[in-house]
């Protein structure tokens, strides 16, 4: 392995889980770094290079026209008839599957052309933490079965369909060869099949409304992250129905608890369904004993789930590791909204005995040296050092850039249990069910927090072992706003805060104050940009009554959206608009990224002021003057019906059209 995690920033990357093809902007998959076609976490295709009469074509462009679908061209100069312009070119059009990738080659040119056209292929079967590391394996030998040739390696096979081509195998190396008159078009493929896969593809279950806006920067990035996150829907294969966001391509196309719940909880505006999925698909796995060796303890819910364990630089994480702070507060959360946003009674309780399991963490098991708020620490030595959505060992610093030693209480999580609480004793109240006590310990977390939390004017990062405040000033303190802990006073503190040049510095919130000696724009976790991150304040400045504020935030994700082609990375740079004129990649970024995706709905939410009580029957919409211009919102599903919605620029609302049997609250200029 060279242990340099591969680059992807520059890479070609089309997928329908669990497949990701990964290729360079020219179209060919060489055997080096991350490209391949990769499918449950190994890659199943790691060569595929076309030339034709030996030579391969010069990229002039290619476009990603979806989640699934791409298109490279390429010229051929040389071939054909002789002179200054290129008489033959060869367009690629690719389109990945849930089993593997499907390739149309069409060459054409301004003359009949009589060419051989040749793809070179391999496969290694490398694991993704191989590949992640920067590494590779030998290729598998490959047979010819006399249509088309195969590899196979450990229950999983790899098939080449090569219509109308010789096939012919030397080894591992696999050739197809068309003796052609162009113009023609030729077709390939390859296609995985595993014996006995954990996860299968998901059933679309996203809606697409229909939106127009003045600023088309918006609908442009709304309506690709919206095909991305149906690329990354996966389903258990024993529960094919009950479907979830996997985290992210290619490093985290797999279940992972806080991903794939926040994805799930920004996304309810358009899909109540991904949100029930990903409940009922979380509690099946819930902790139910105490494992340090997986952090399982009983009622919490898992951080990831992996076909097998997991190695890469010293960490070694079993397949089902349970190595999260958050991830349990988190599920209640979400299962209170989907109530909220009409997931139906009967369904909300079937699911009540793992939200007591939850409770009883949070309560009583969460806080694991008595101080009264949630911590972690990895017993093993060889797990996740810090357990919190910014999980990379030097996320958590001081002021002056040193390491927190842990046990480690983040200021975020506190805010998670306080809302979850509070929102499990409303939930638990509407069904006539017990809640007691659950009002009652949020108020006594709210009481210690102001009083152990405060770092001089806003919110310390955490508390470290020895309980001293971690005083950076970091995005983490906007995760609080709407959770209750803070009150009107404590937030407007916050939010004068995230607002500021050193965290909102043009393109989305950093992750960490400028002004912190631990900074650096190109940070995994301290100094980048995560959208969801920012998308998460949004979300908590519209709850928090700071509409404008928060459309203004998110209006910085619009703009960053454009510079990757409104695919939404996992993080970018944080530099700030005044440094650079674009935003810059952090180049091992996933893209797409489930909940980086689900930051465009999120906007739509905030830009609406947008909230449900469906078991009230009633919805408020409080739009603030528009960072977009005037726009309509059609088709946006609610109850038994959908929302239509034309907002004009000042805010107000020009036309509303609600499902029957709802009733809106409505407030704006």
């Amino acid at each position: 392995m060279s242990g340099q995690q591969p680059l992807l920033h520059d890479l070609a990357i089309t997928l329908r889980a669990p497949t990701v093809v990964l290729s360079g902007r020219d179209g060919q998959i060489r055997s080096a770094g991350t490209q391949g076609v990769l499918h449950s976490d190994r890659r199943v295709l790691s060569e595929a290079v076309v030339t034709v009469d030996g030579r391969e074509p010069e990229s002039i462009g290619f476009a990603e026209t979806g989640a699934d679908l791409a298109e490279f061209t390429g010229l051929l100069r040389g071939s054909g008839v002789p002179g200054p312009e290129p008489a033959v070119w060869l367009r690629r059009r690719r389109t990945a599957d849930e089993r593997g990738m499907v390739e149309e080659l069409e060459l054409d040119g301004t003359a009949p052309v009589d060419c051989v056209v040749e793809l070179v292929l391999s496969a290694d079967f490398a694991p993704i933490e191989v590949i992640k590391s920067g590494g590779s394996q030998p290729p598998a030998n490959a047979v010819t079965d006399g249509t088309g040739a195969k590899w196979k390696s450990d229950g999983l096979t790899s098939r080449l369909t090569a219509e109308g081509a010789t096939v012919s195998v030397d080894g591992d190396r696999v050739t197809a060869t068309w003796t052609v008159t162009a113009p023609v078009t030729l077709r390939w493929s390859v296609e995985a099949n595993e014996e006995n896969p954990l996860f299968v593809p998901g059933p679309p279950v996203l809606a697409a409304p229909e939106v127009r806006a003045d600023d088309r920067r918006f609908t442009t990035f709304l309506n690709r992250s919206l095909a991305d996150l149906n690329g990354l829907l996966l389903a258990e294969r024993e529960h094919p129905r009950d479907v979830f966001a996997g985290a992210g391509a290619p490093w985290y196309l797999t279940l992972f608890g806080r991903d794939s719940i926040w994805t799930a909880r920004m996304l309810l505006p358009v899909s109540v369904e991904l949100a029930a999925g990903t409940l009922r698909t979380l509690a099946r796995s819930q902790g139910r004993e105490h494992n340090p060796a997986t952090g399982e303890a009983p009622g919490k819910i898992l951080h990831e789930r992996r076909r097998e364990g997991f190695q890469l630089r010293g960490m070694s994480l079993p397949a089902l590791y349970y190595g999260t702070v958050d991830a349990t507060a988190l599920w209640v959360c979400l299962l209170h909204d989907a109530w909220r946003w009409g997931l139906a009674e009967e369904r909300v309780r079937e699911l009540l005995p793992h939200l007591r399991a939850a409770l009883t963490w949070i309560t009583e098991l969460s806080d694991t040296d008595g101080d009264g708020f949630a911590e972690y620490l990895d017993e093993t030595g060889h797990g996740l050092a810090n357990q919190g959505w910014k999980d990379s060992a030097s996320a958590v610093r001081f002021a002056d850039g040193r390491l927190a030693e842990p046990p480690v209480a983040l200021v975020e999580v506190q805010g998670y249990q306080h809302e979850a609480a509070l929102r499990a004793a409303d939930l638990l109240s509407a069904l006539d069910e017990p809640a007691d006590g659950l009002a009652e310990w949020a108020e006594e977390l709210r009481t210690r927090f102001r009083r152990h939390f405060w770092a001089g004017d806003h919110p310390a990062l955490a508390l470290d072992g020895a309980k001293s405040e971690v005083d950076a000033l970091t995005s983490n303190i906007g995760h609080l706003l709407g959770t209750g802990l803070v009150d009107e006073a404590e937030s407007a503190t916050i939010a004068r805060h995230l607002l500021g040049p050193d965290l909102a510095a043009g393109y989305g919130l950093r992750t960490m104050s400028s002004a912190m000696a631990g900074y650096s724009p190109l940070s995994y976790h301290c100094g980048s940009v995560w959208p969801h991150d920012t998308a998460i304040v949004v979300r908590g400045l519209s709850r928090a009554g700071k509409h404008a504020e928060a459309a203004g935030l998110g209006m910085q994700l619009v703009r960053a959206a454009g510079a990757f082609g409104d695919r939404m990375p996992e993080l970018y740079g944080g530099f700030g608009a005044d440094d650079t004129p674009v935003p810059l990649p952090y180049g091992a970024s996933c893209r797409p990224q489930a909940w980086s995706a689900a930051s465009a709905v999120a906007l739509l939410q905030s830009f609406l002021g947008l909230d449900a009580d469906l078991p009230d029957g009633t919805v408020s919409l409080t739009p603030p003057p528009s960072p977009i211009g005037a726009f309509e919102v059609r088709g946006l599903p609610l109850g038994d019906g959908t929302l239509d919605v034309s907002v004009r620029a000042d805010g107000s609302i020009a036309d509303l059209v609600l499902p029957p049997g709802l009733s809106a609250t409505t407030s704006g200029p």
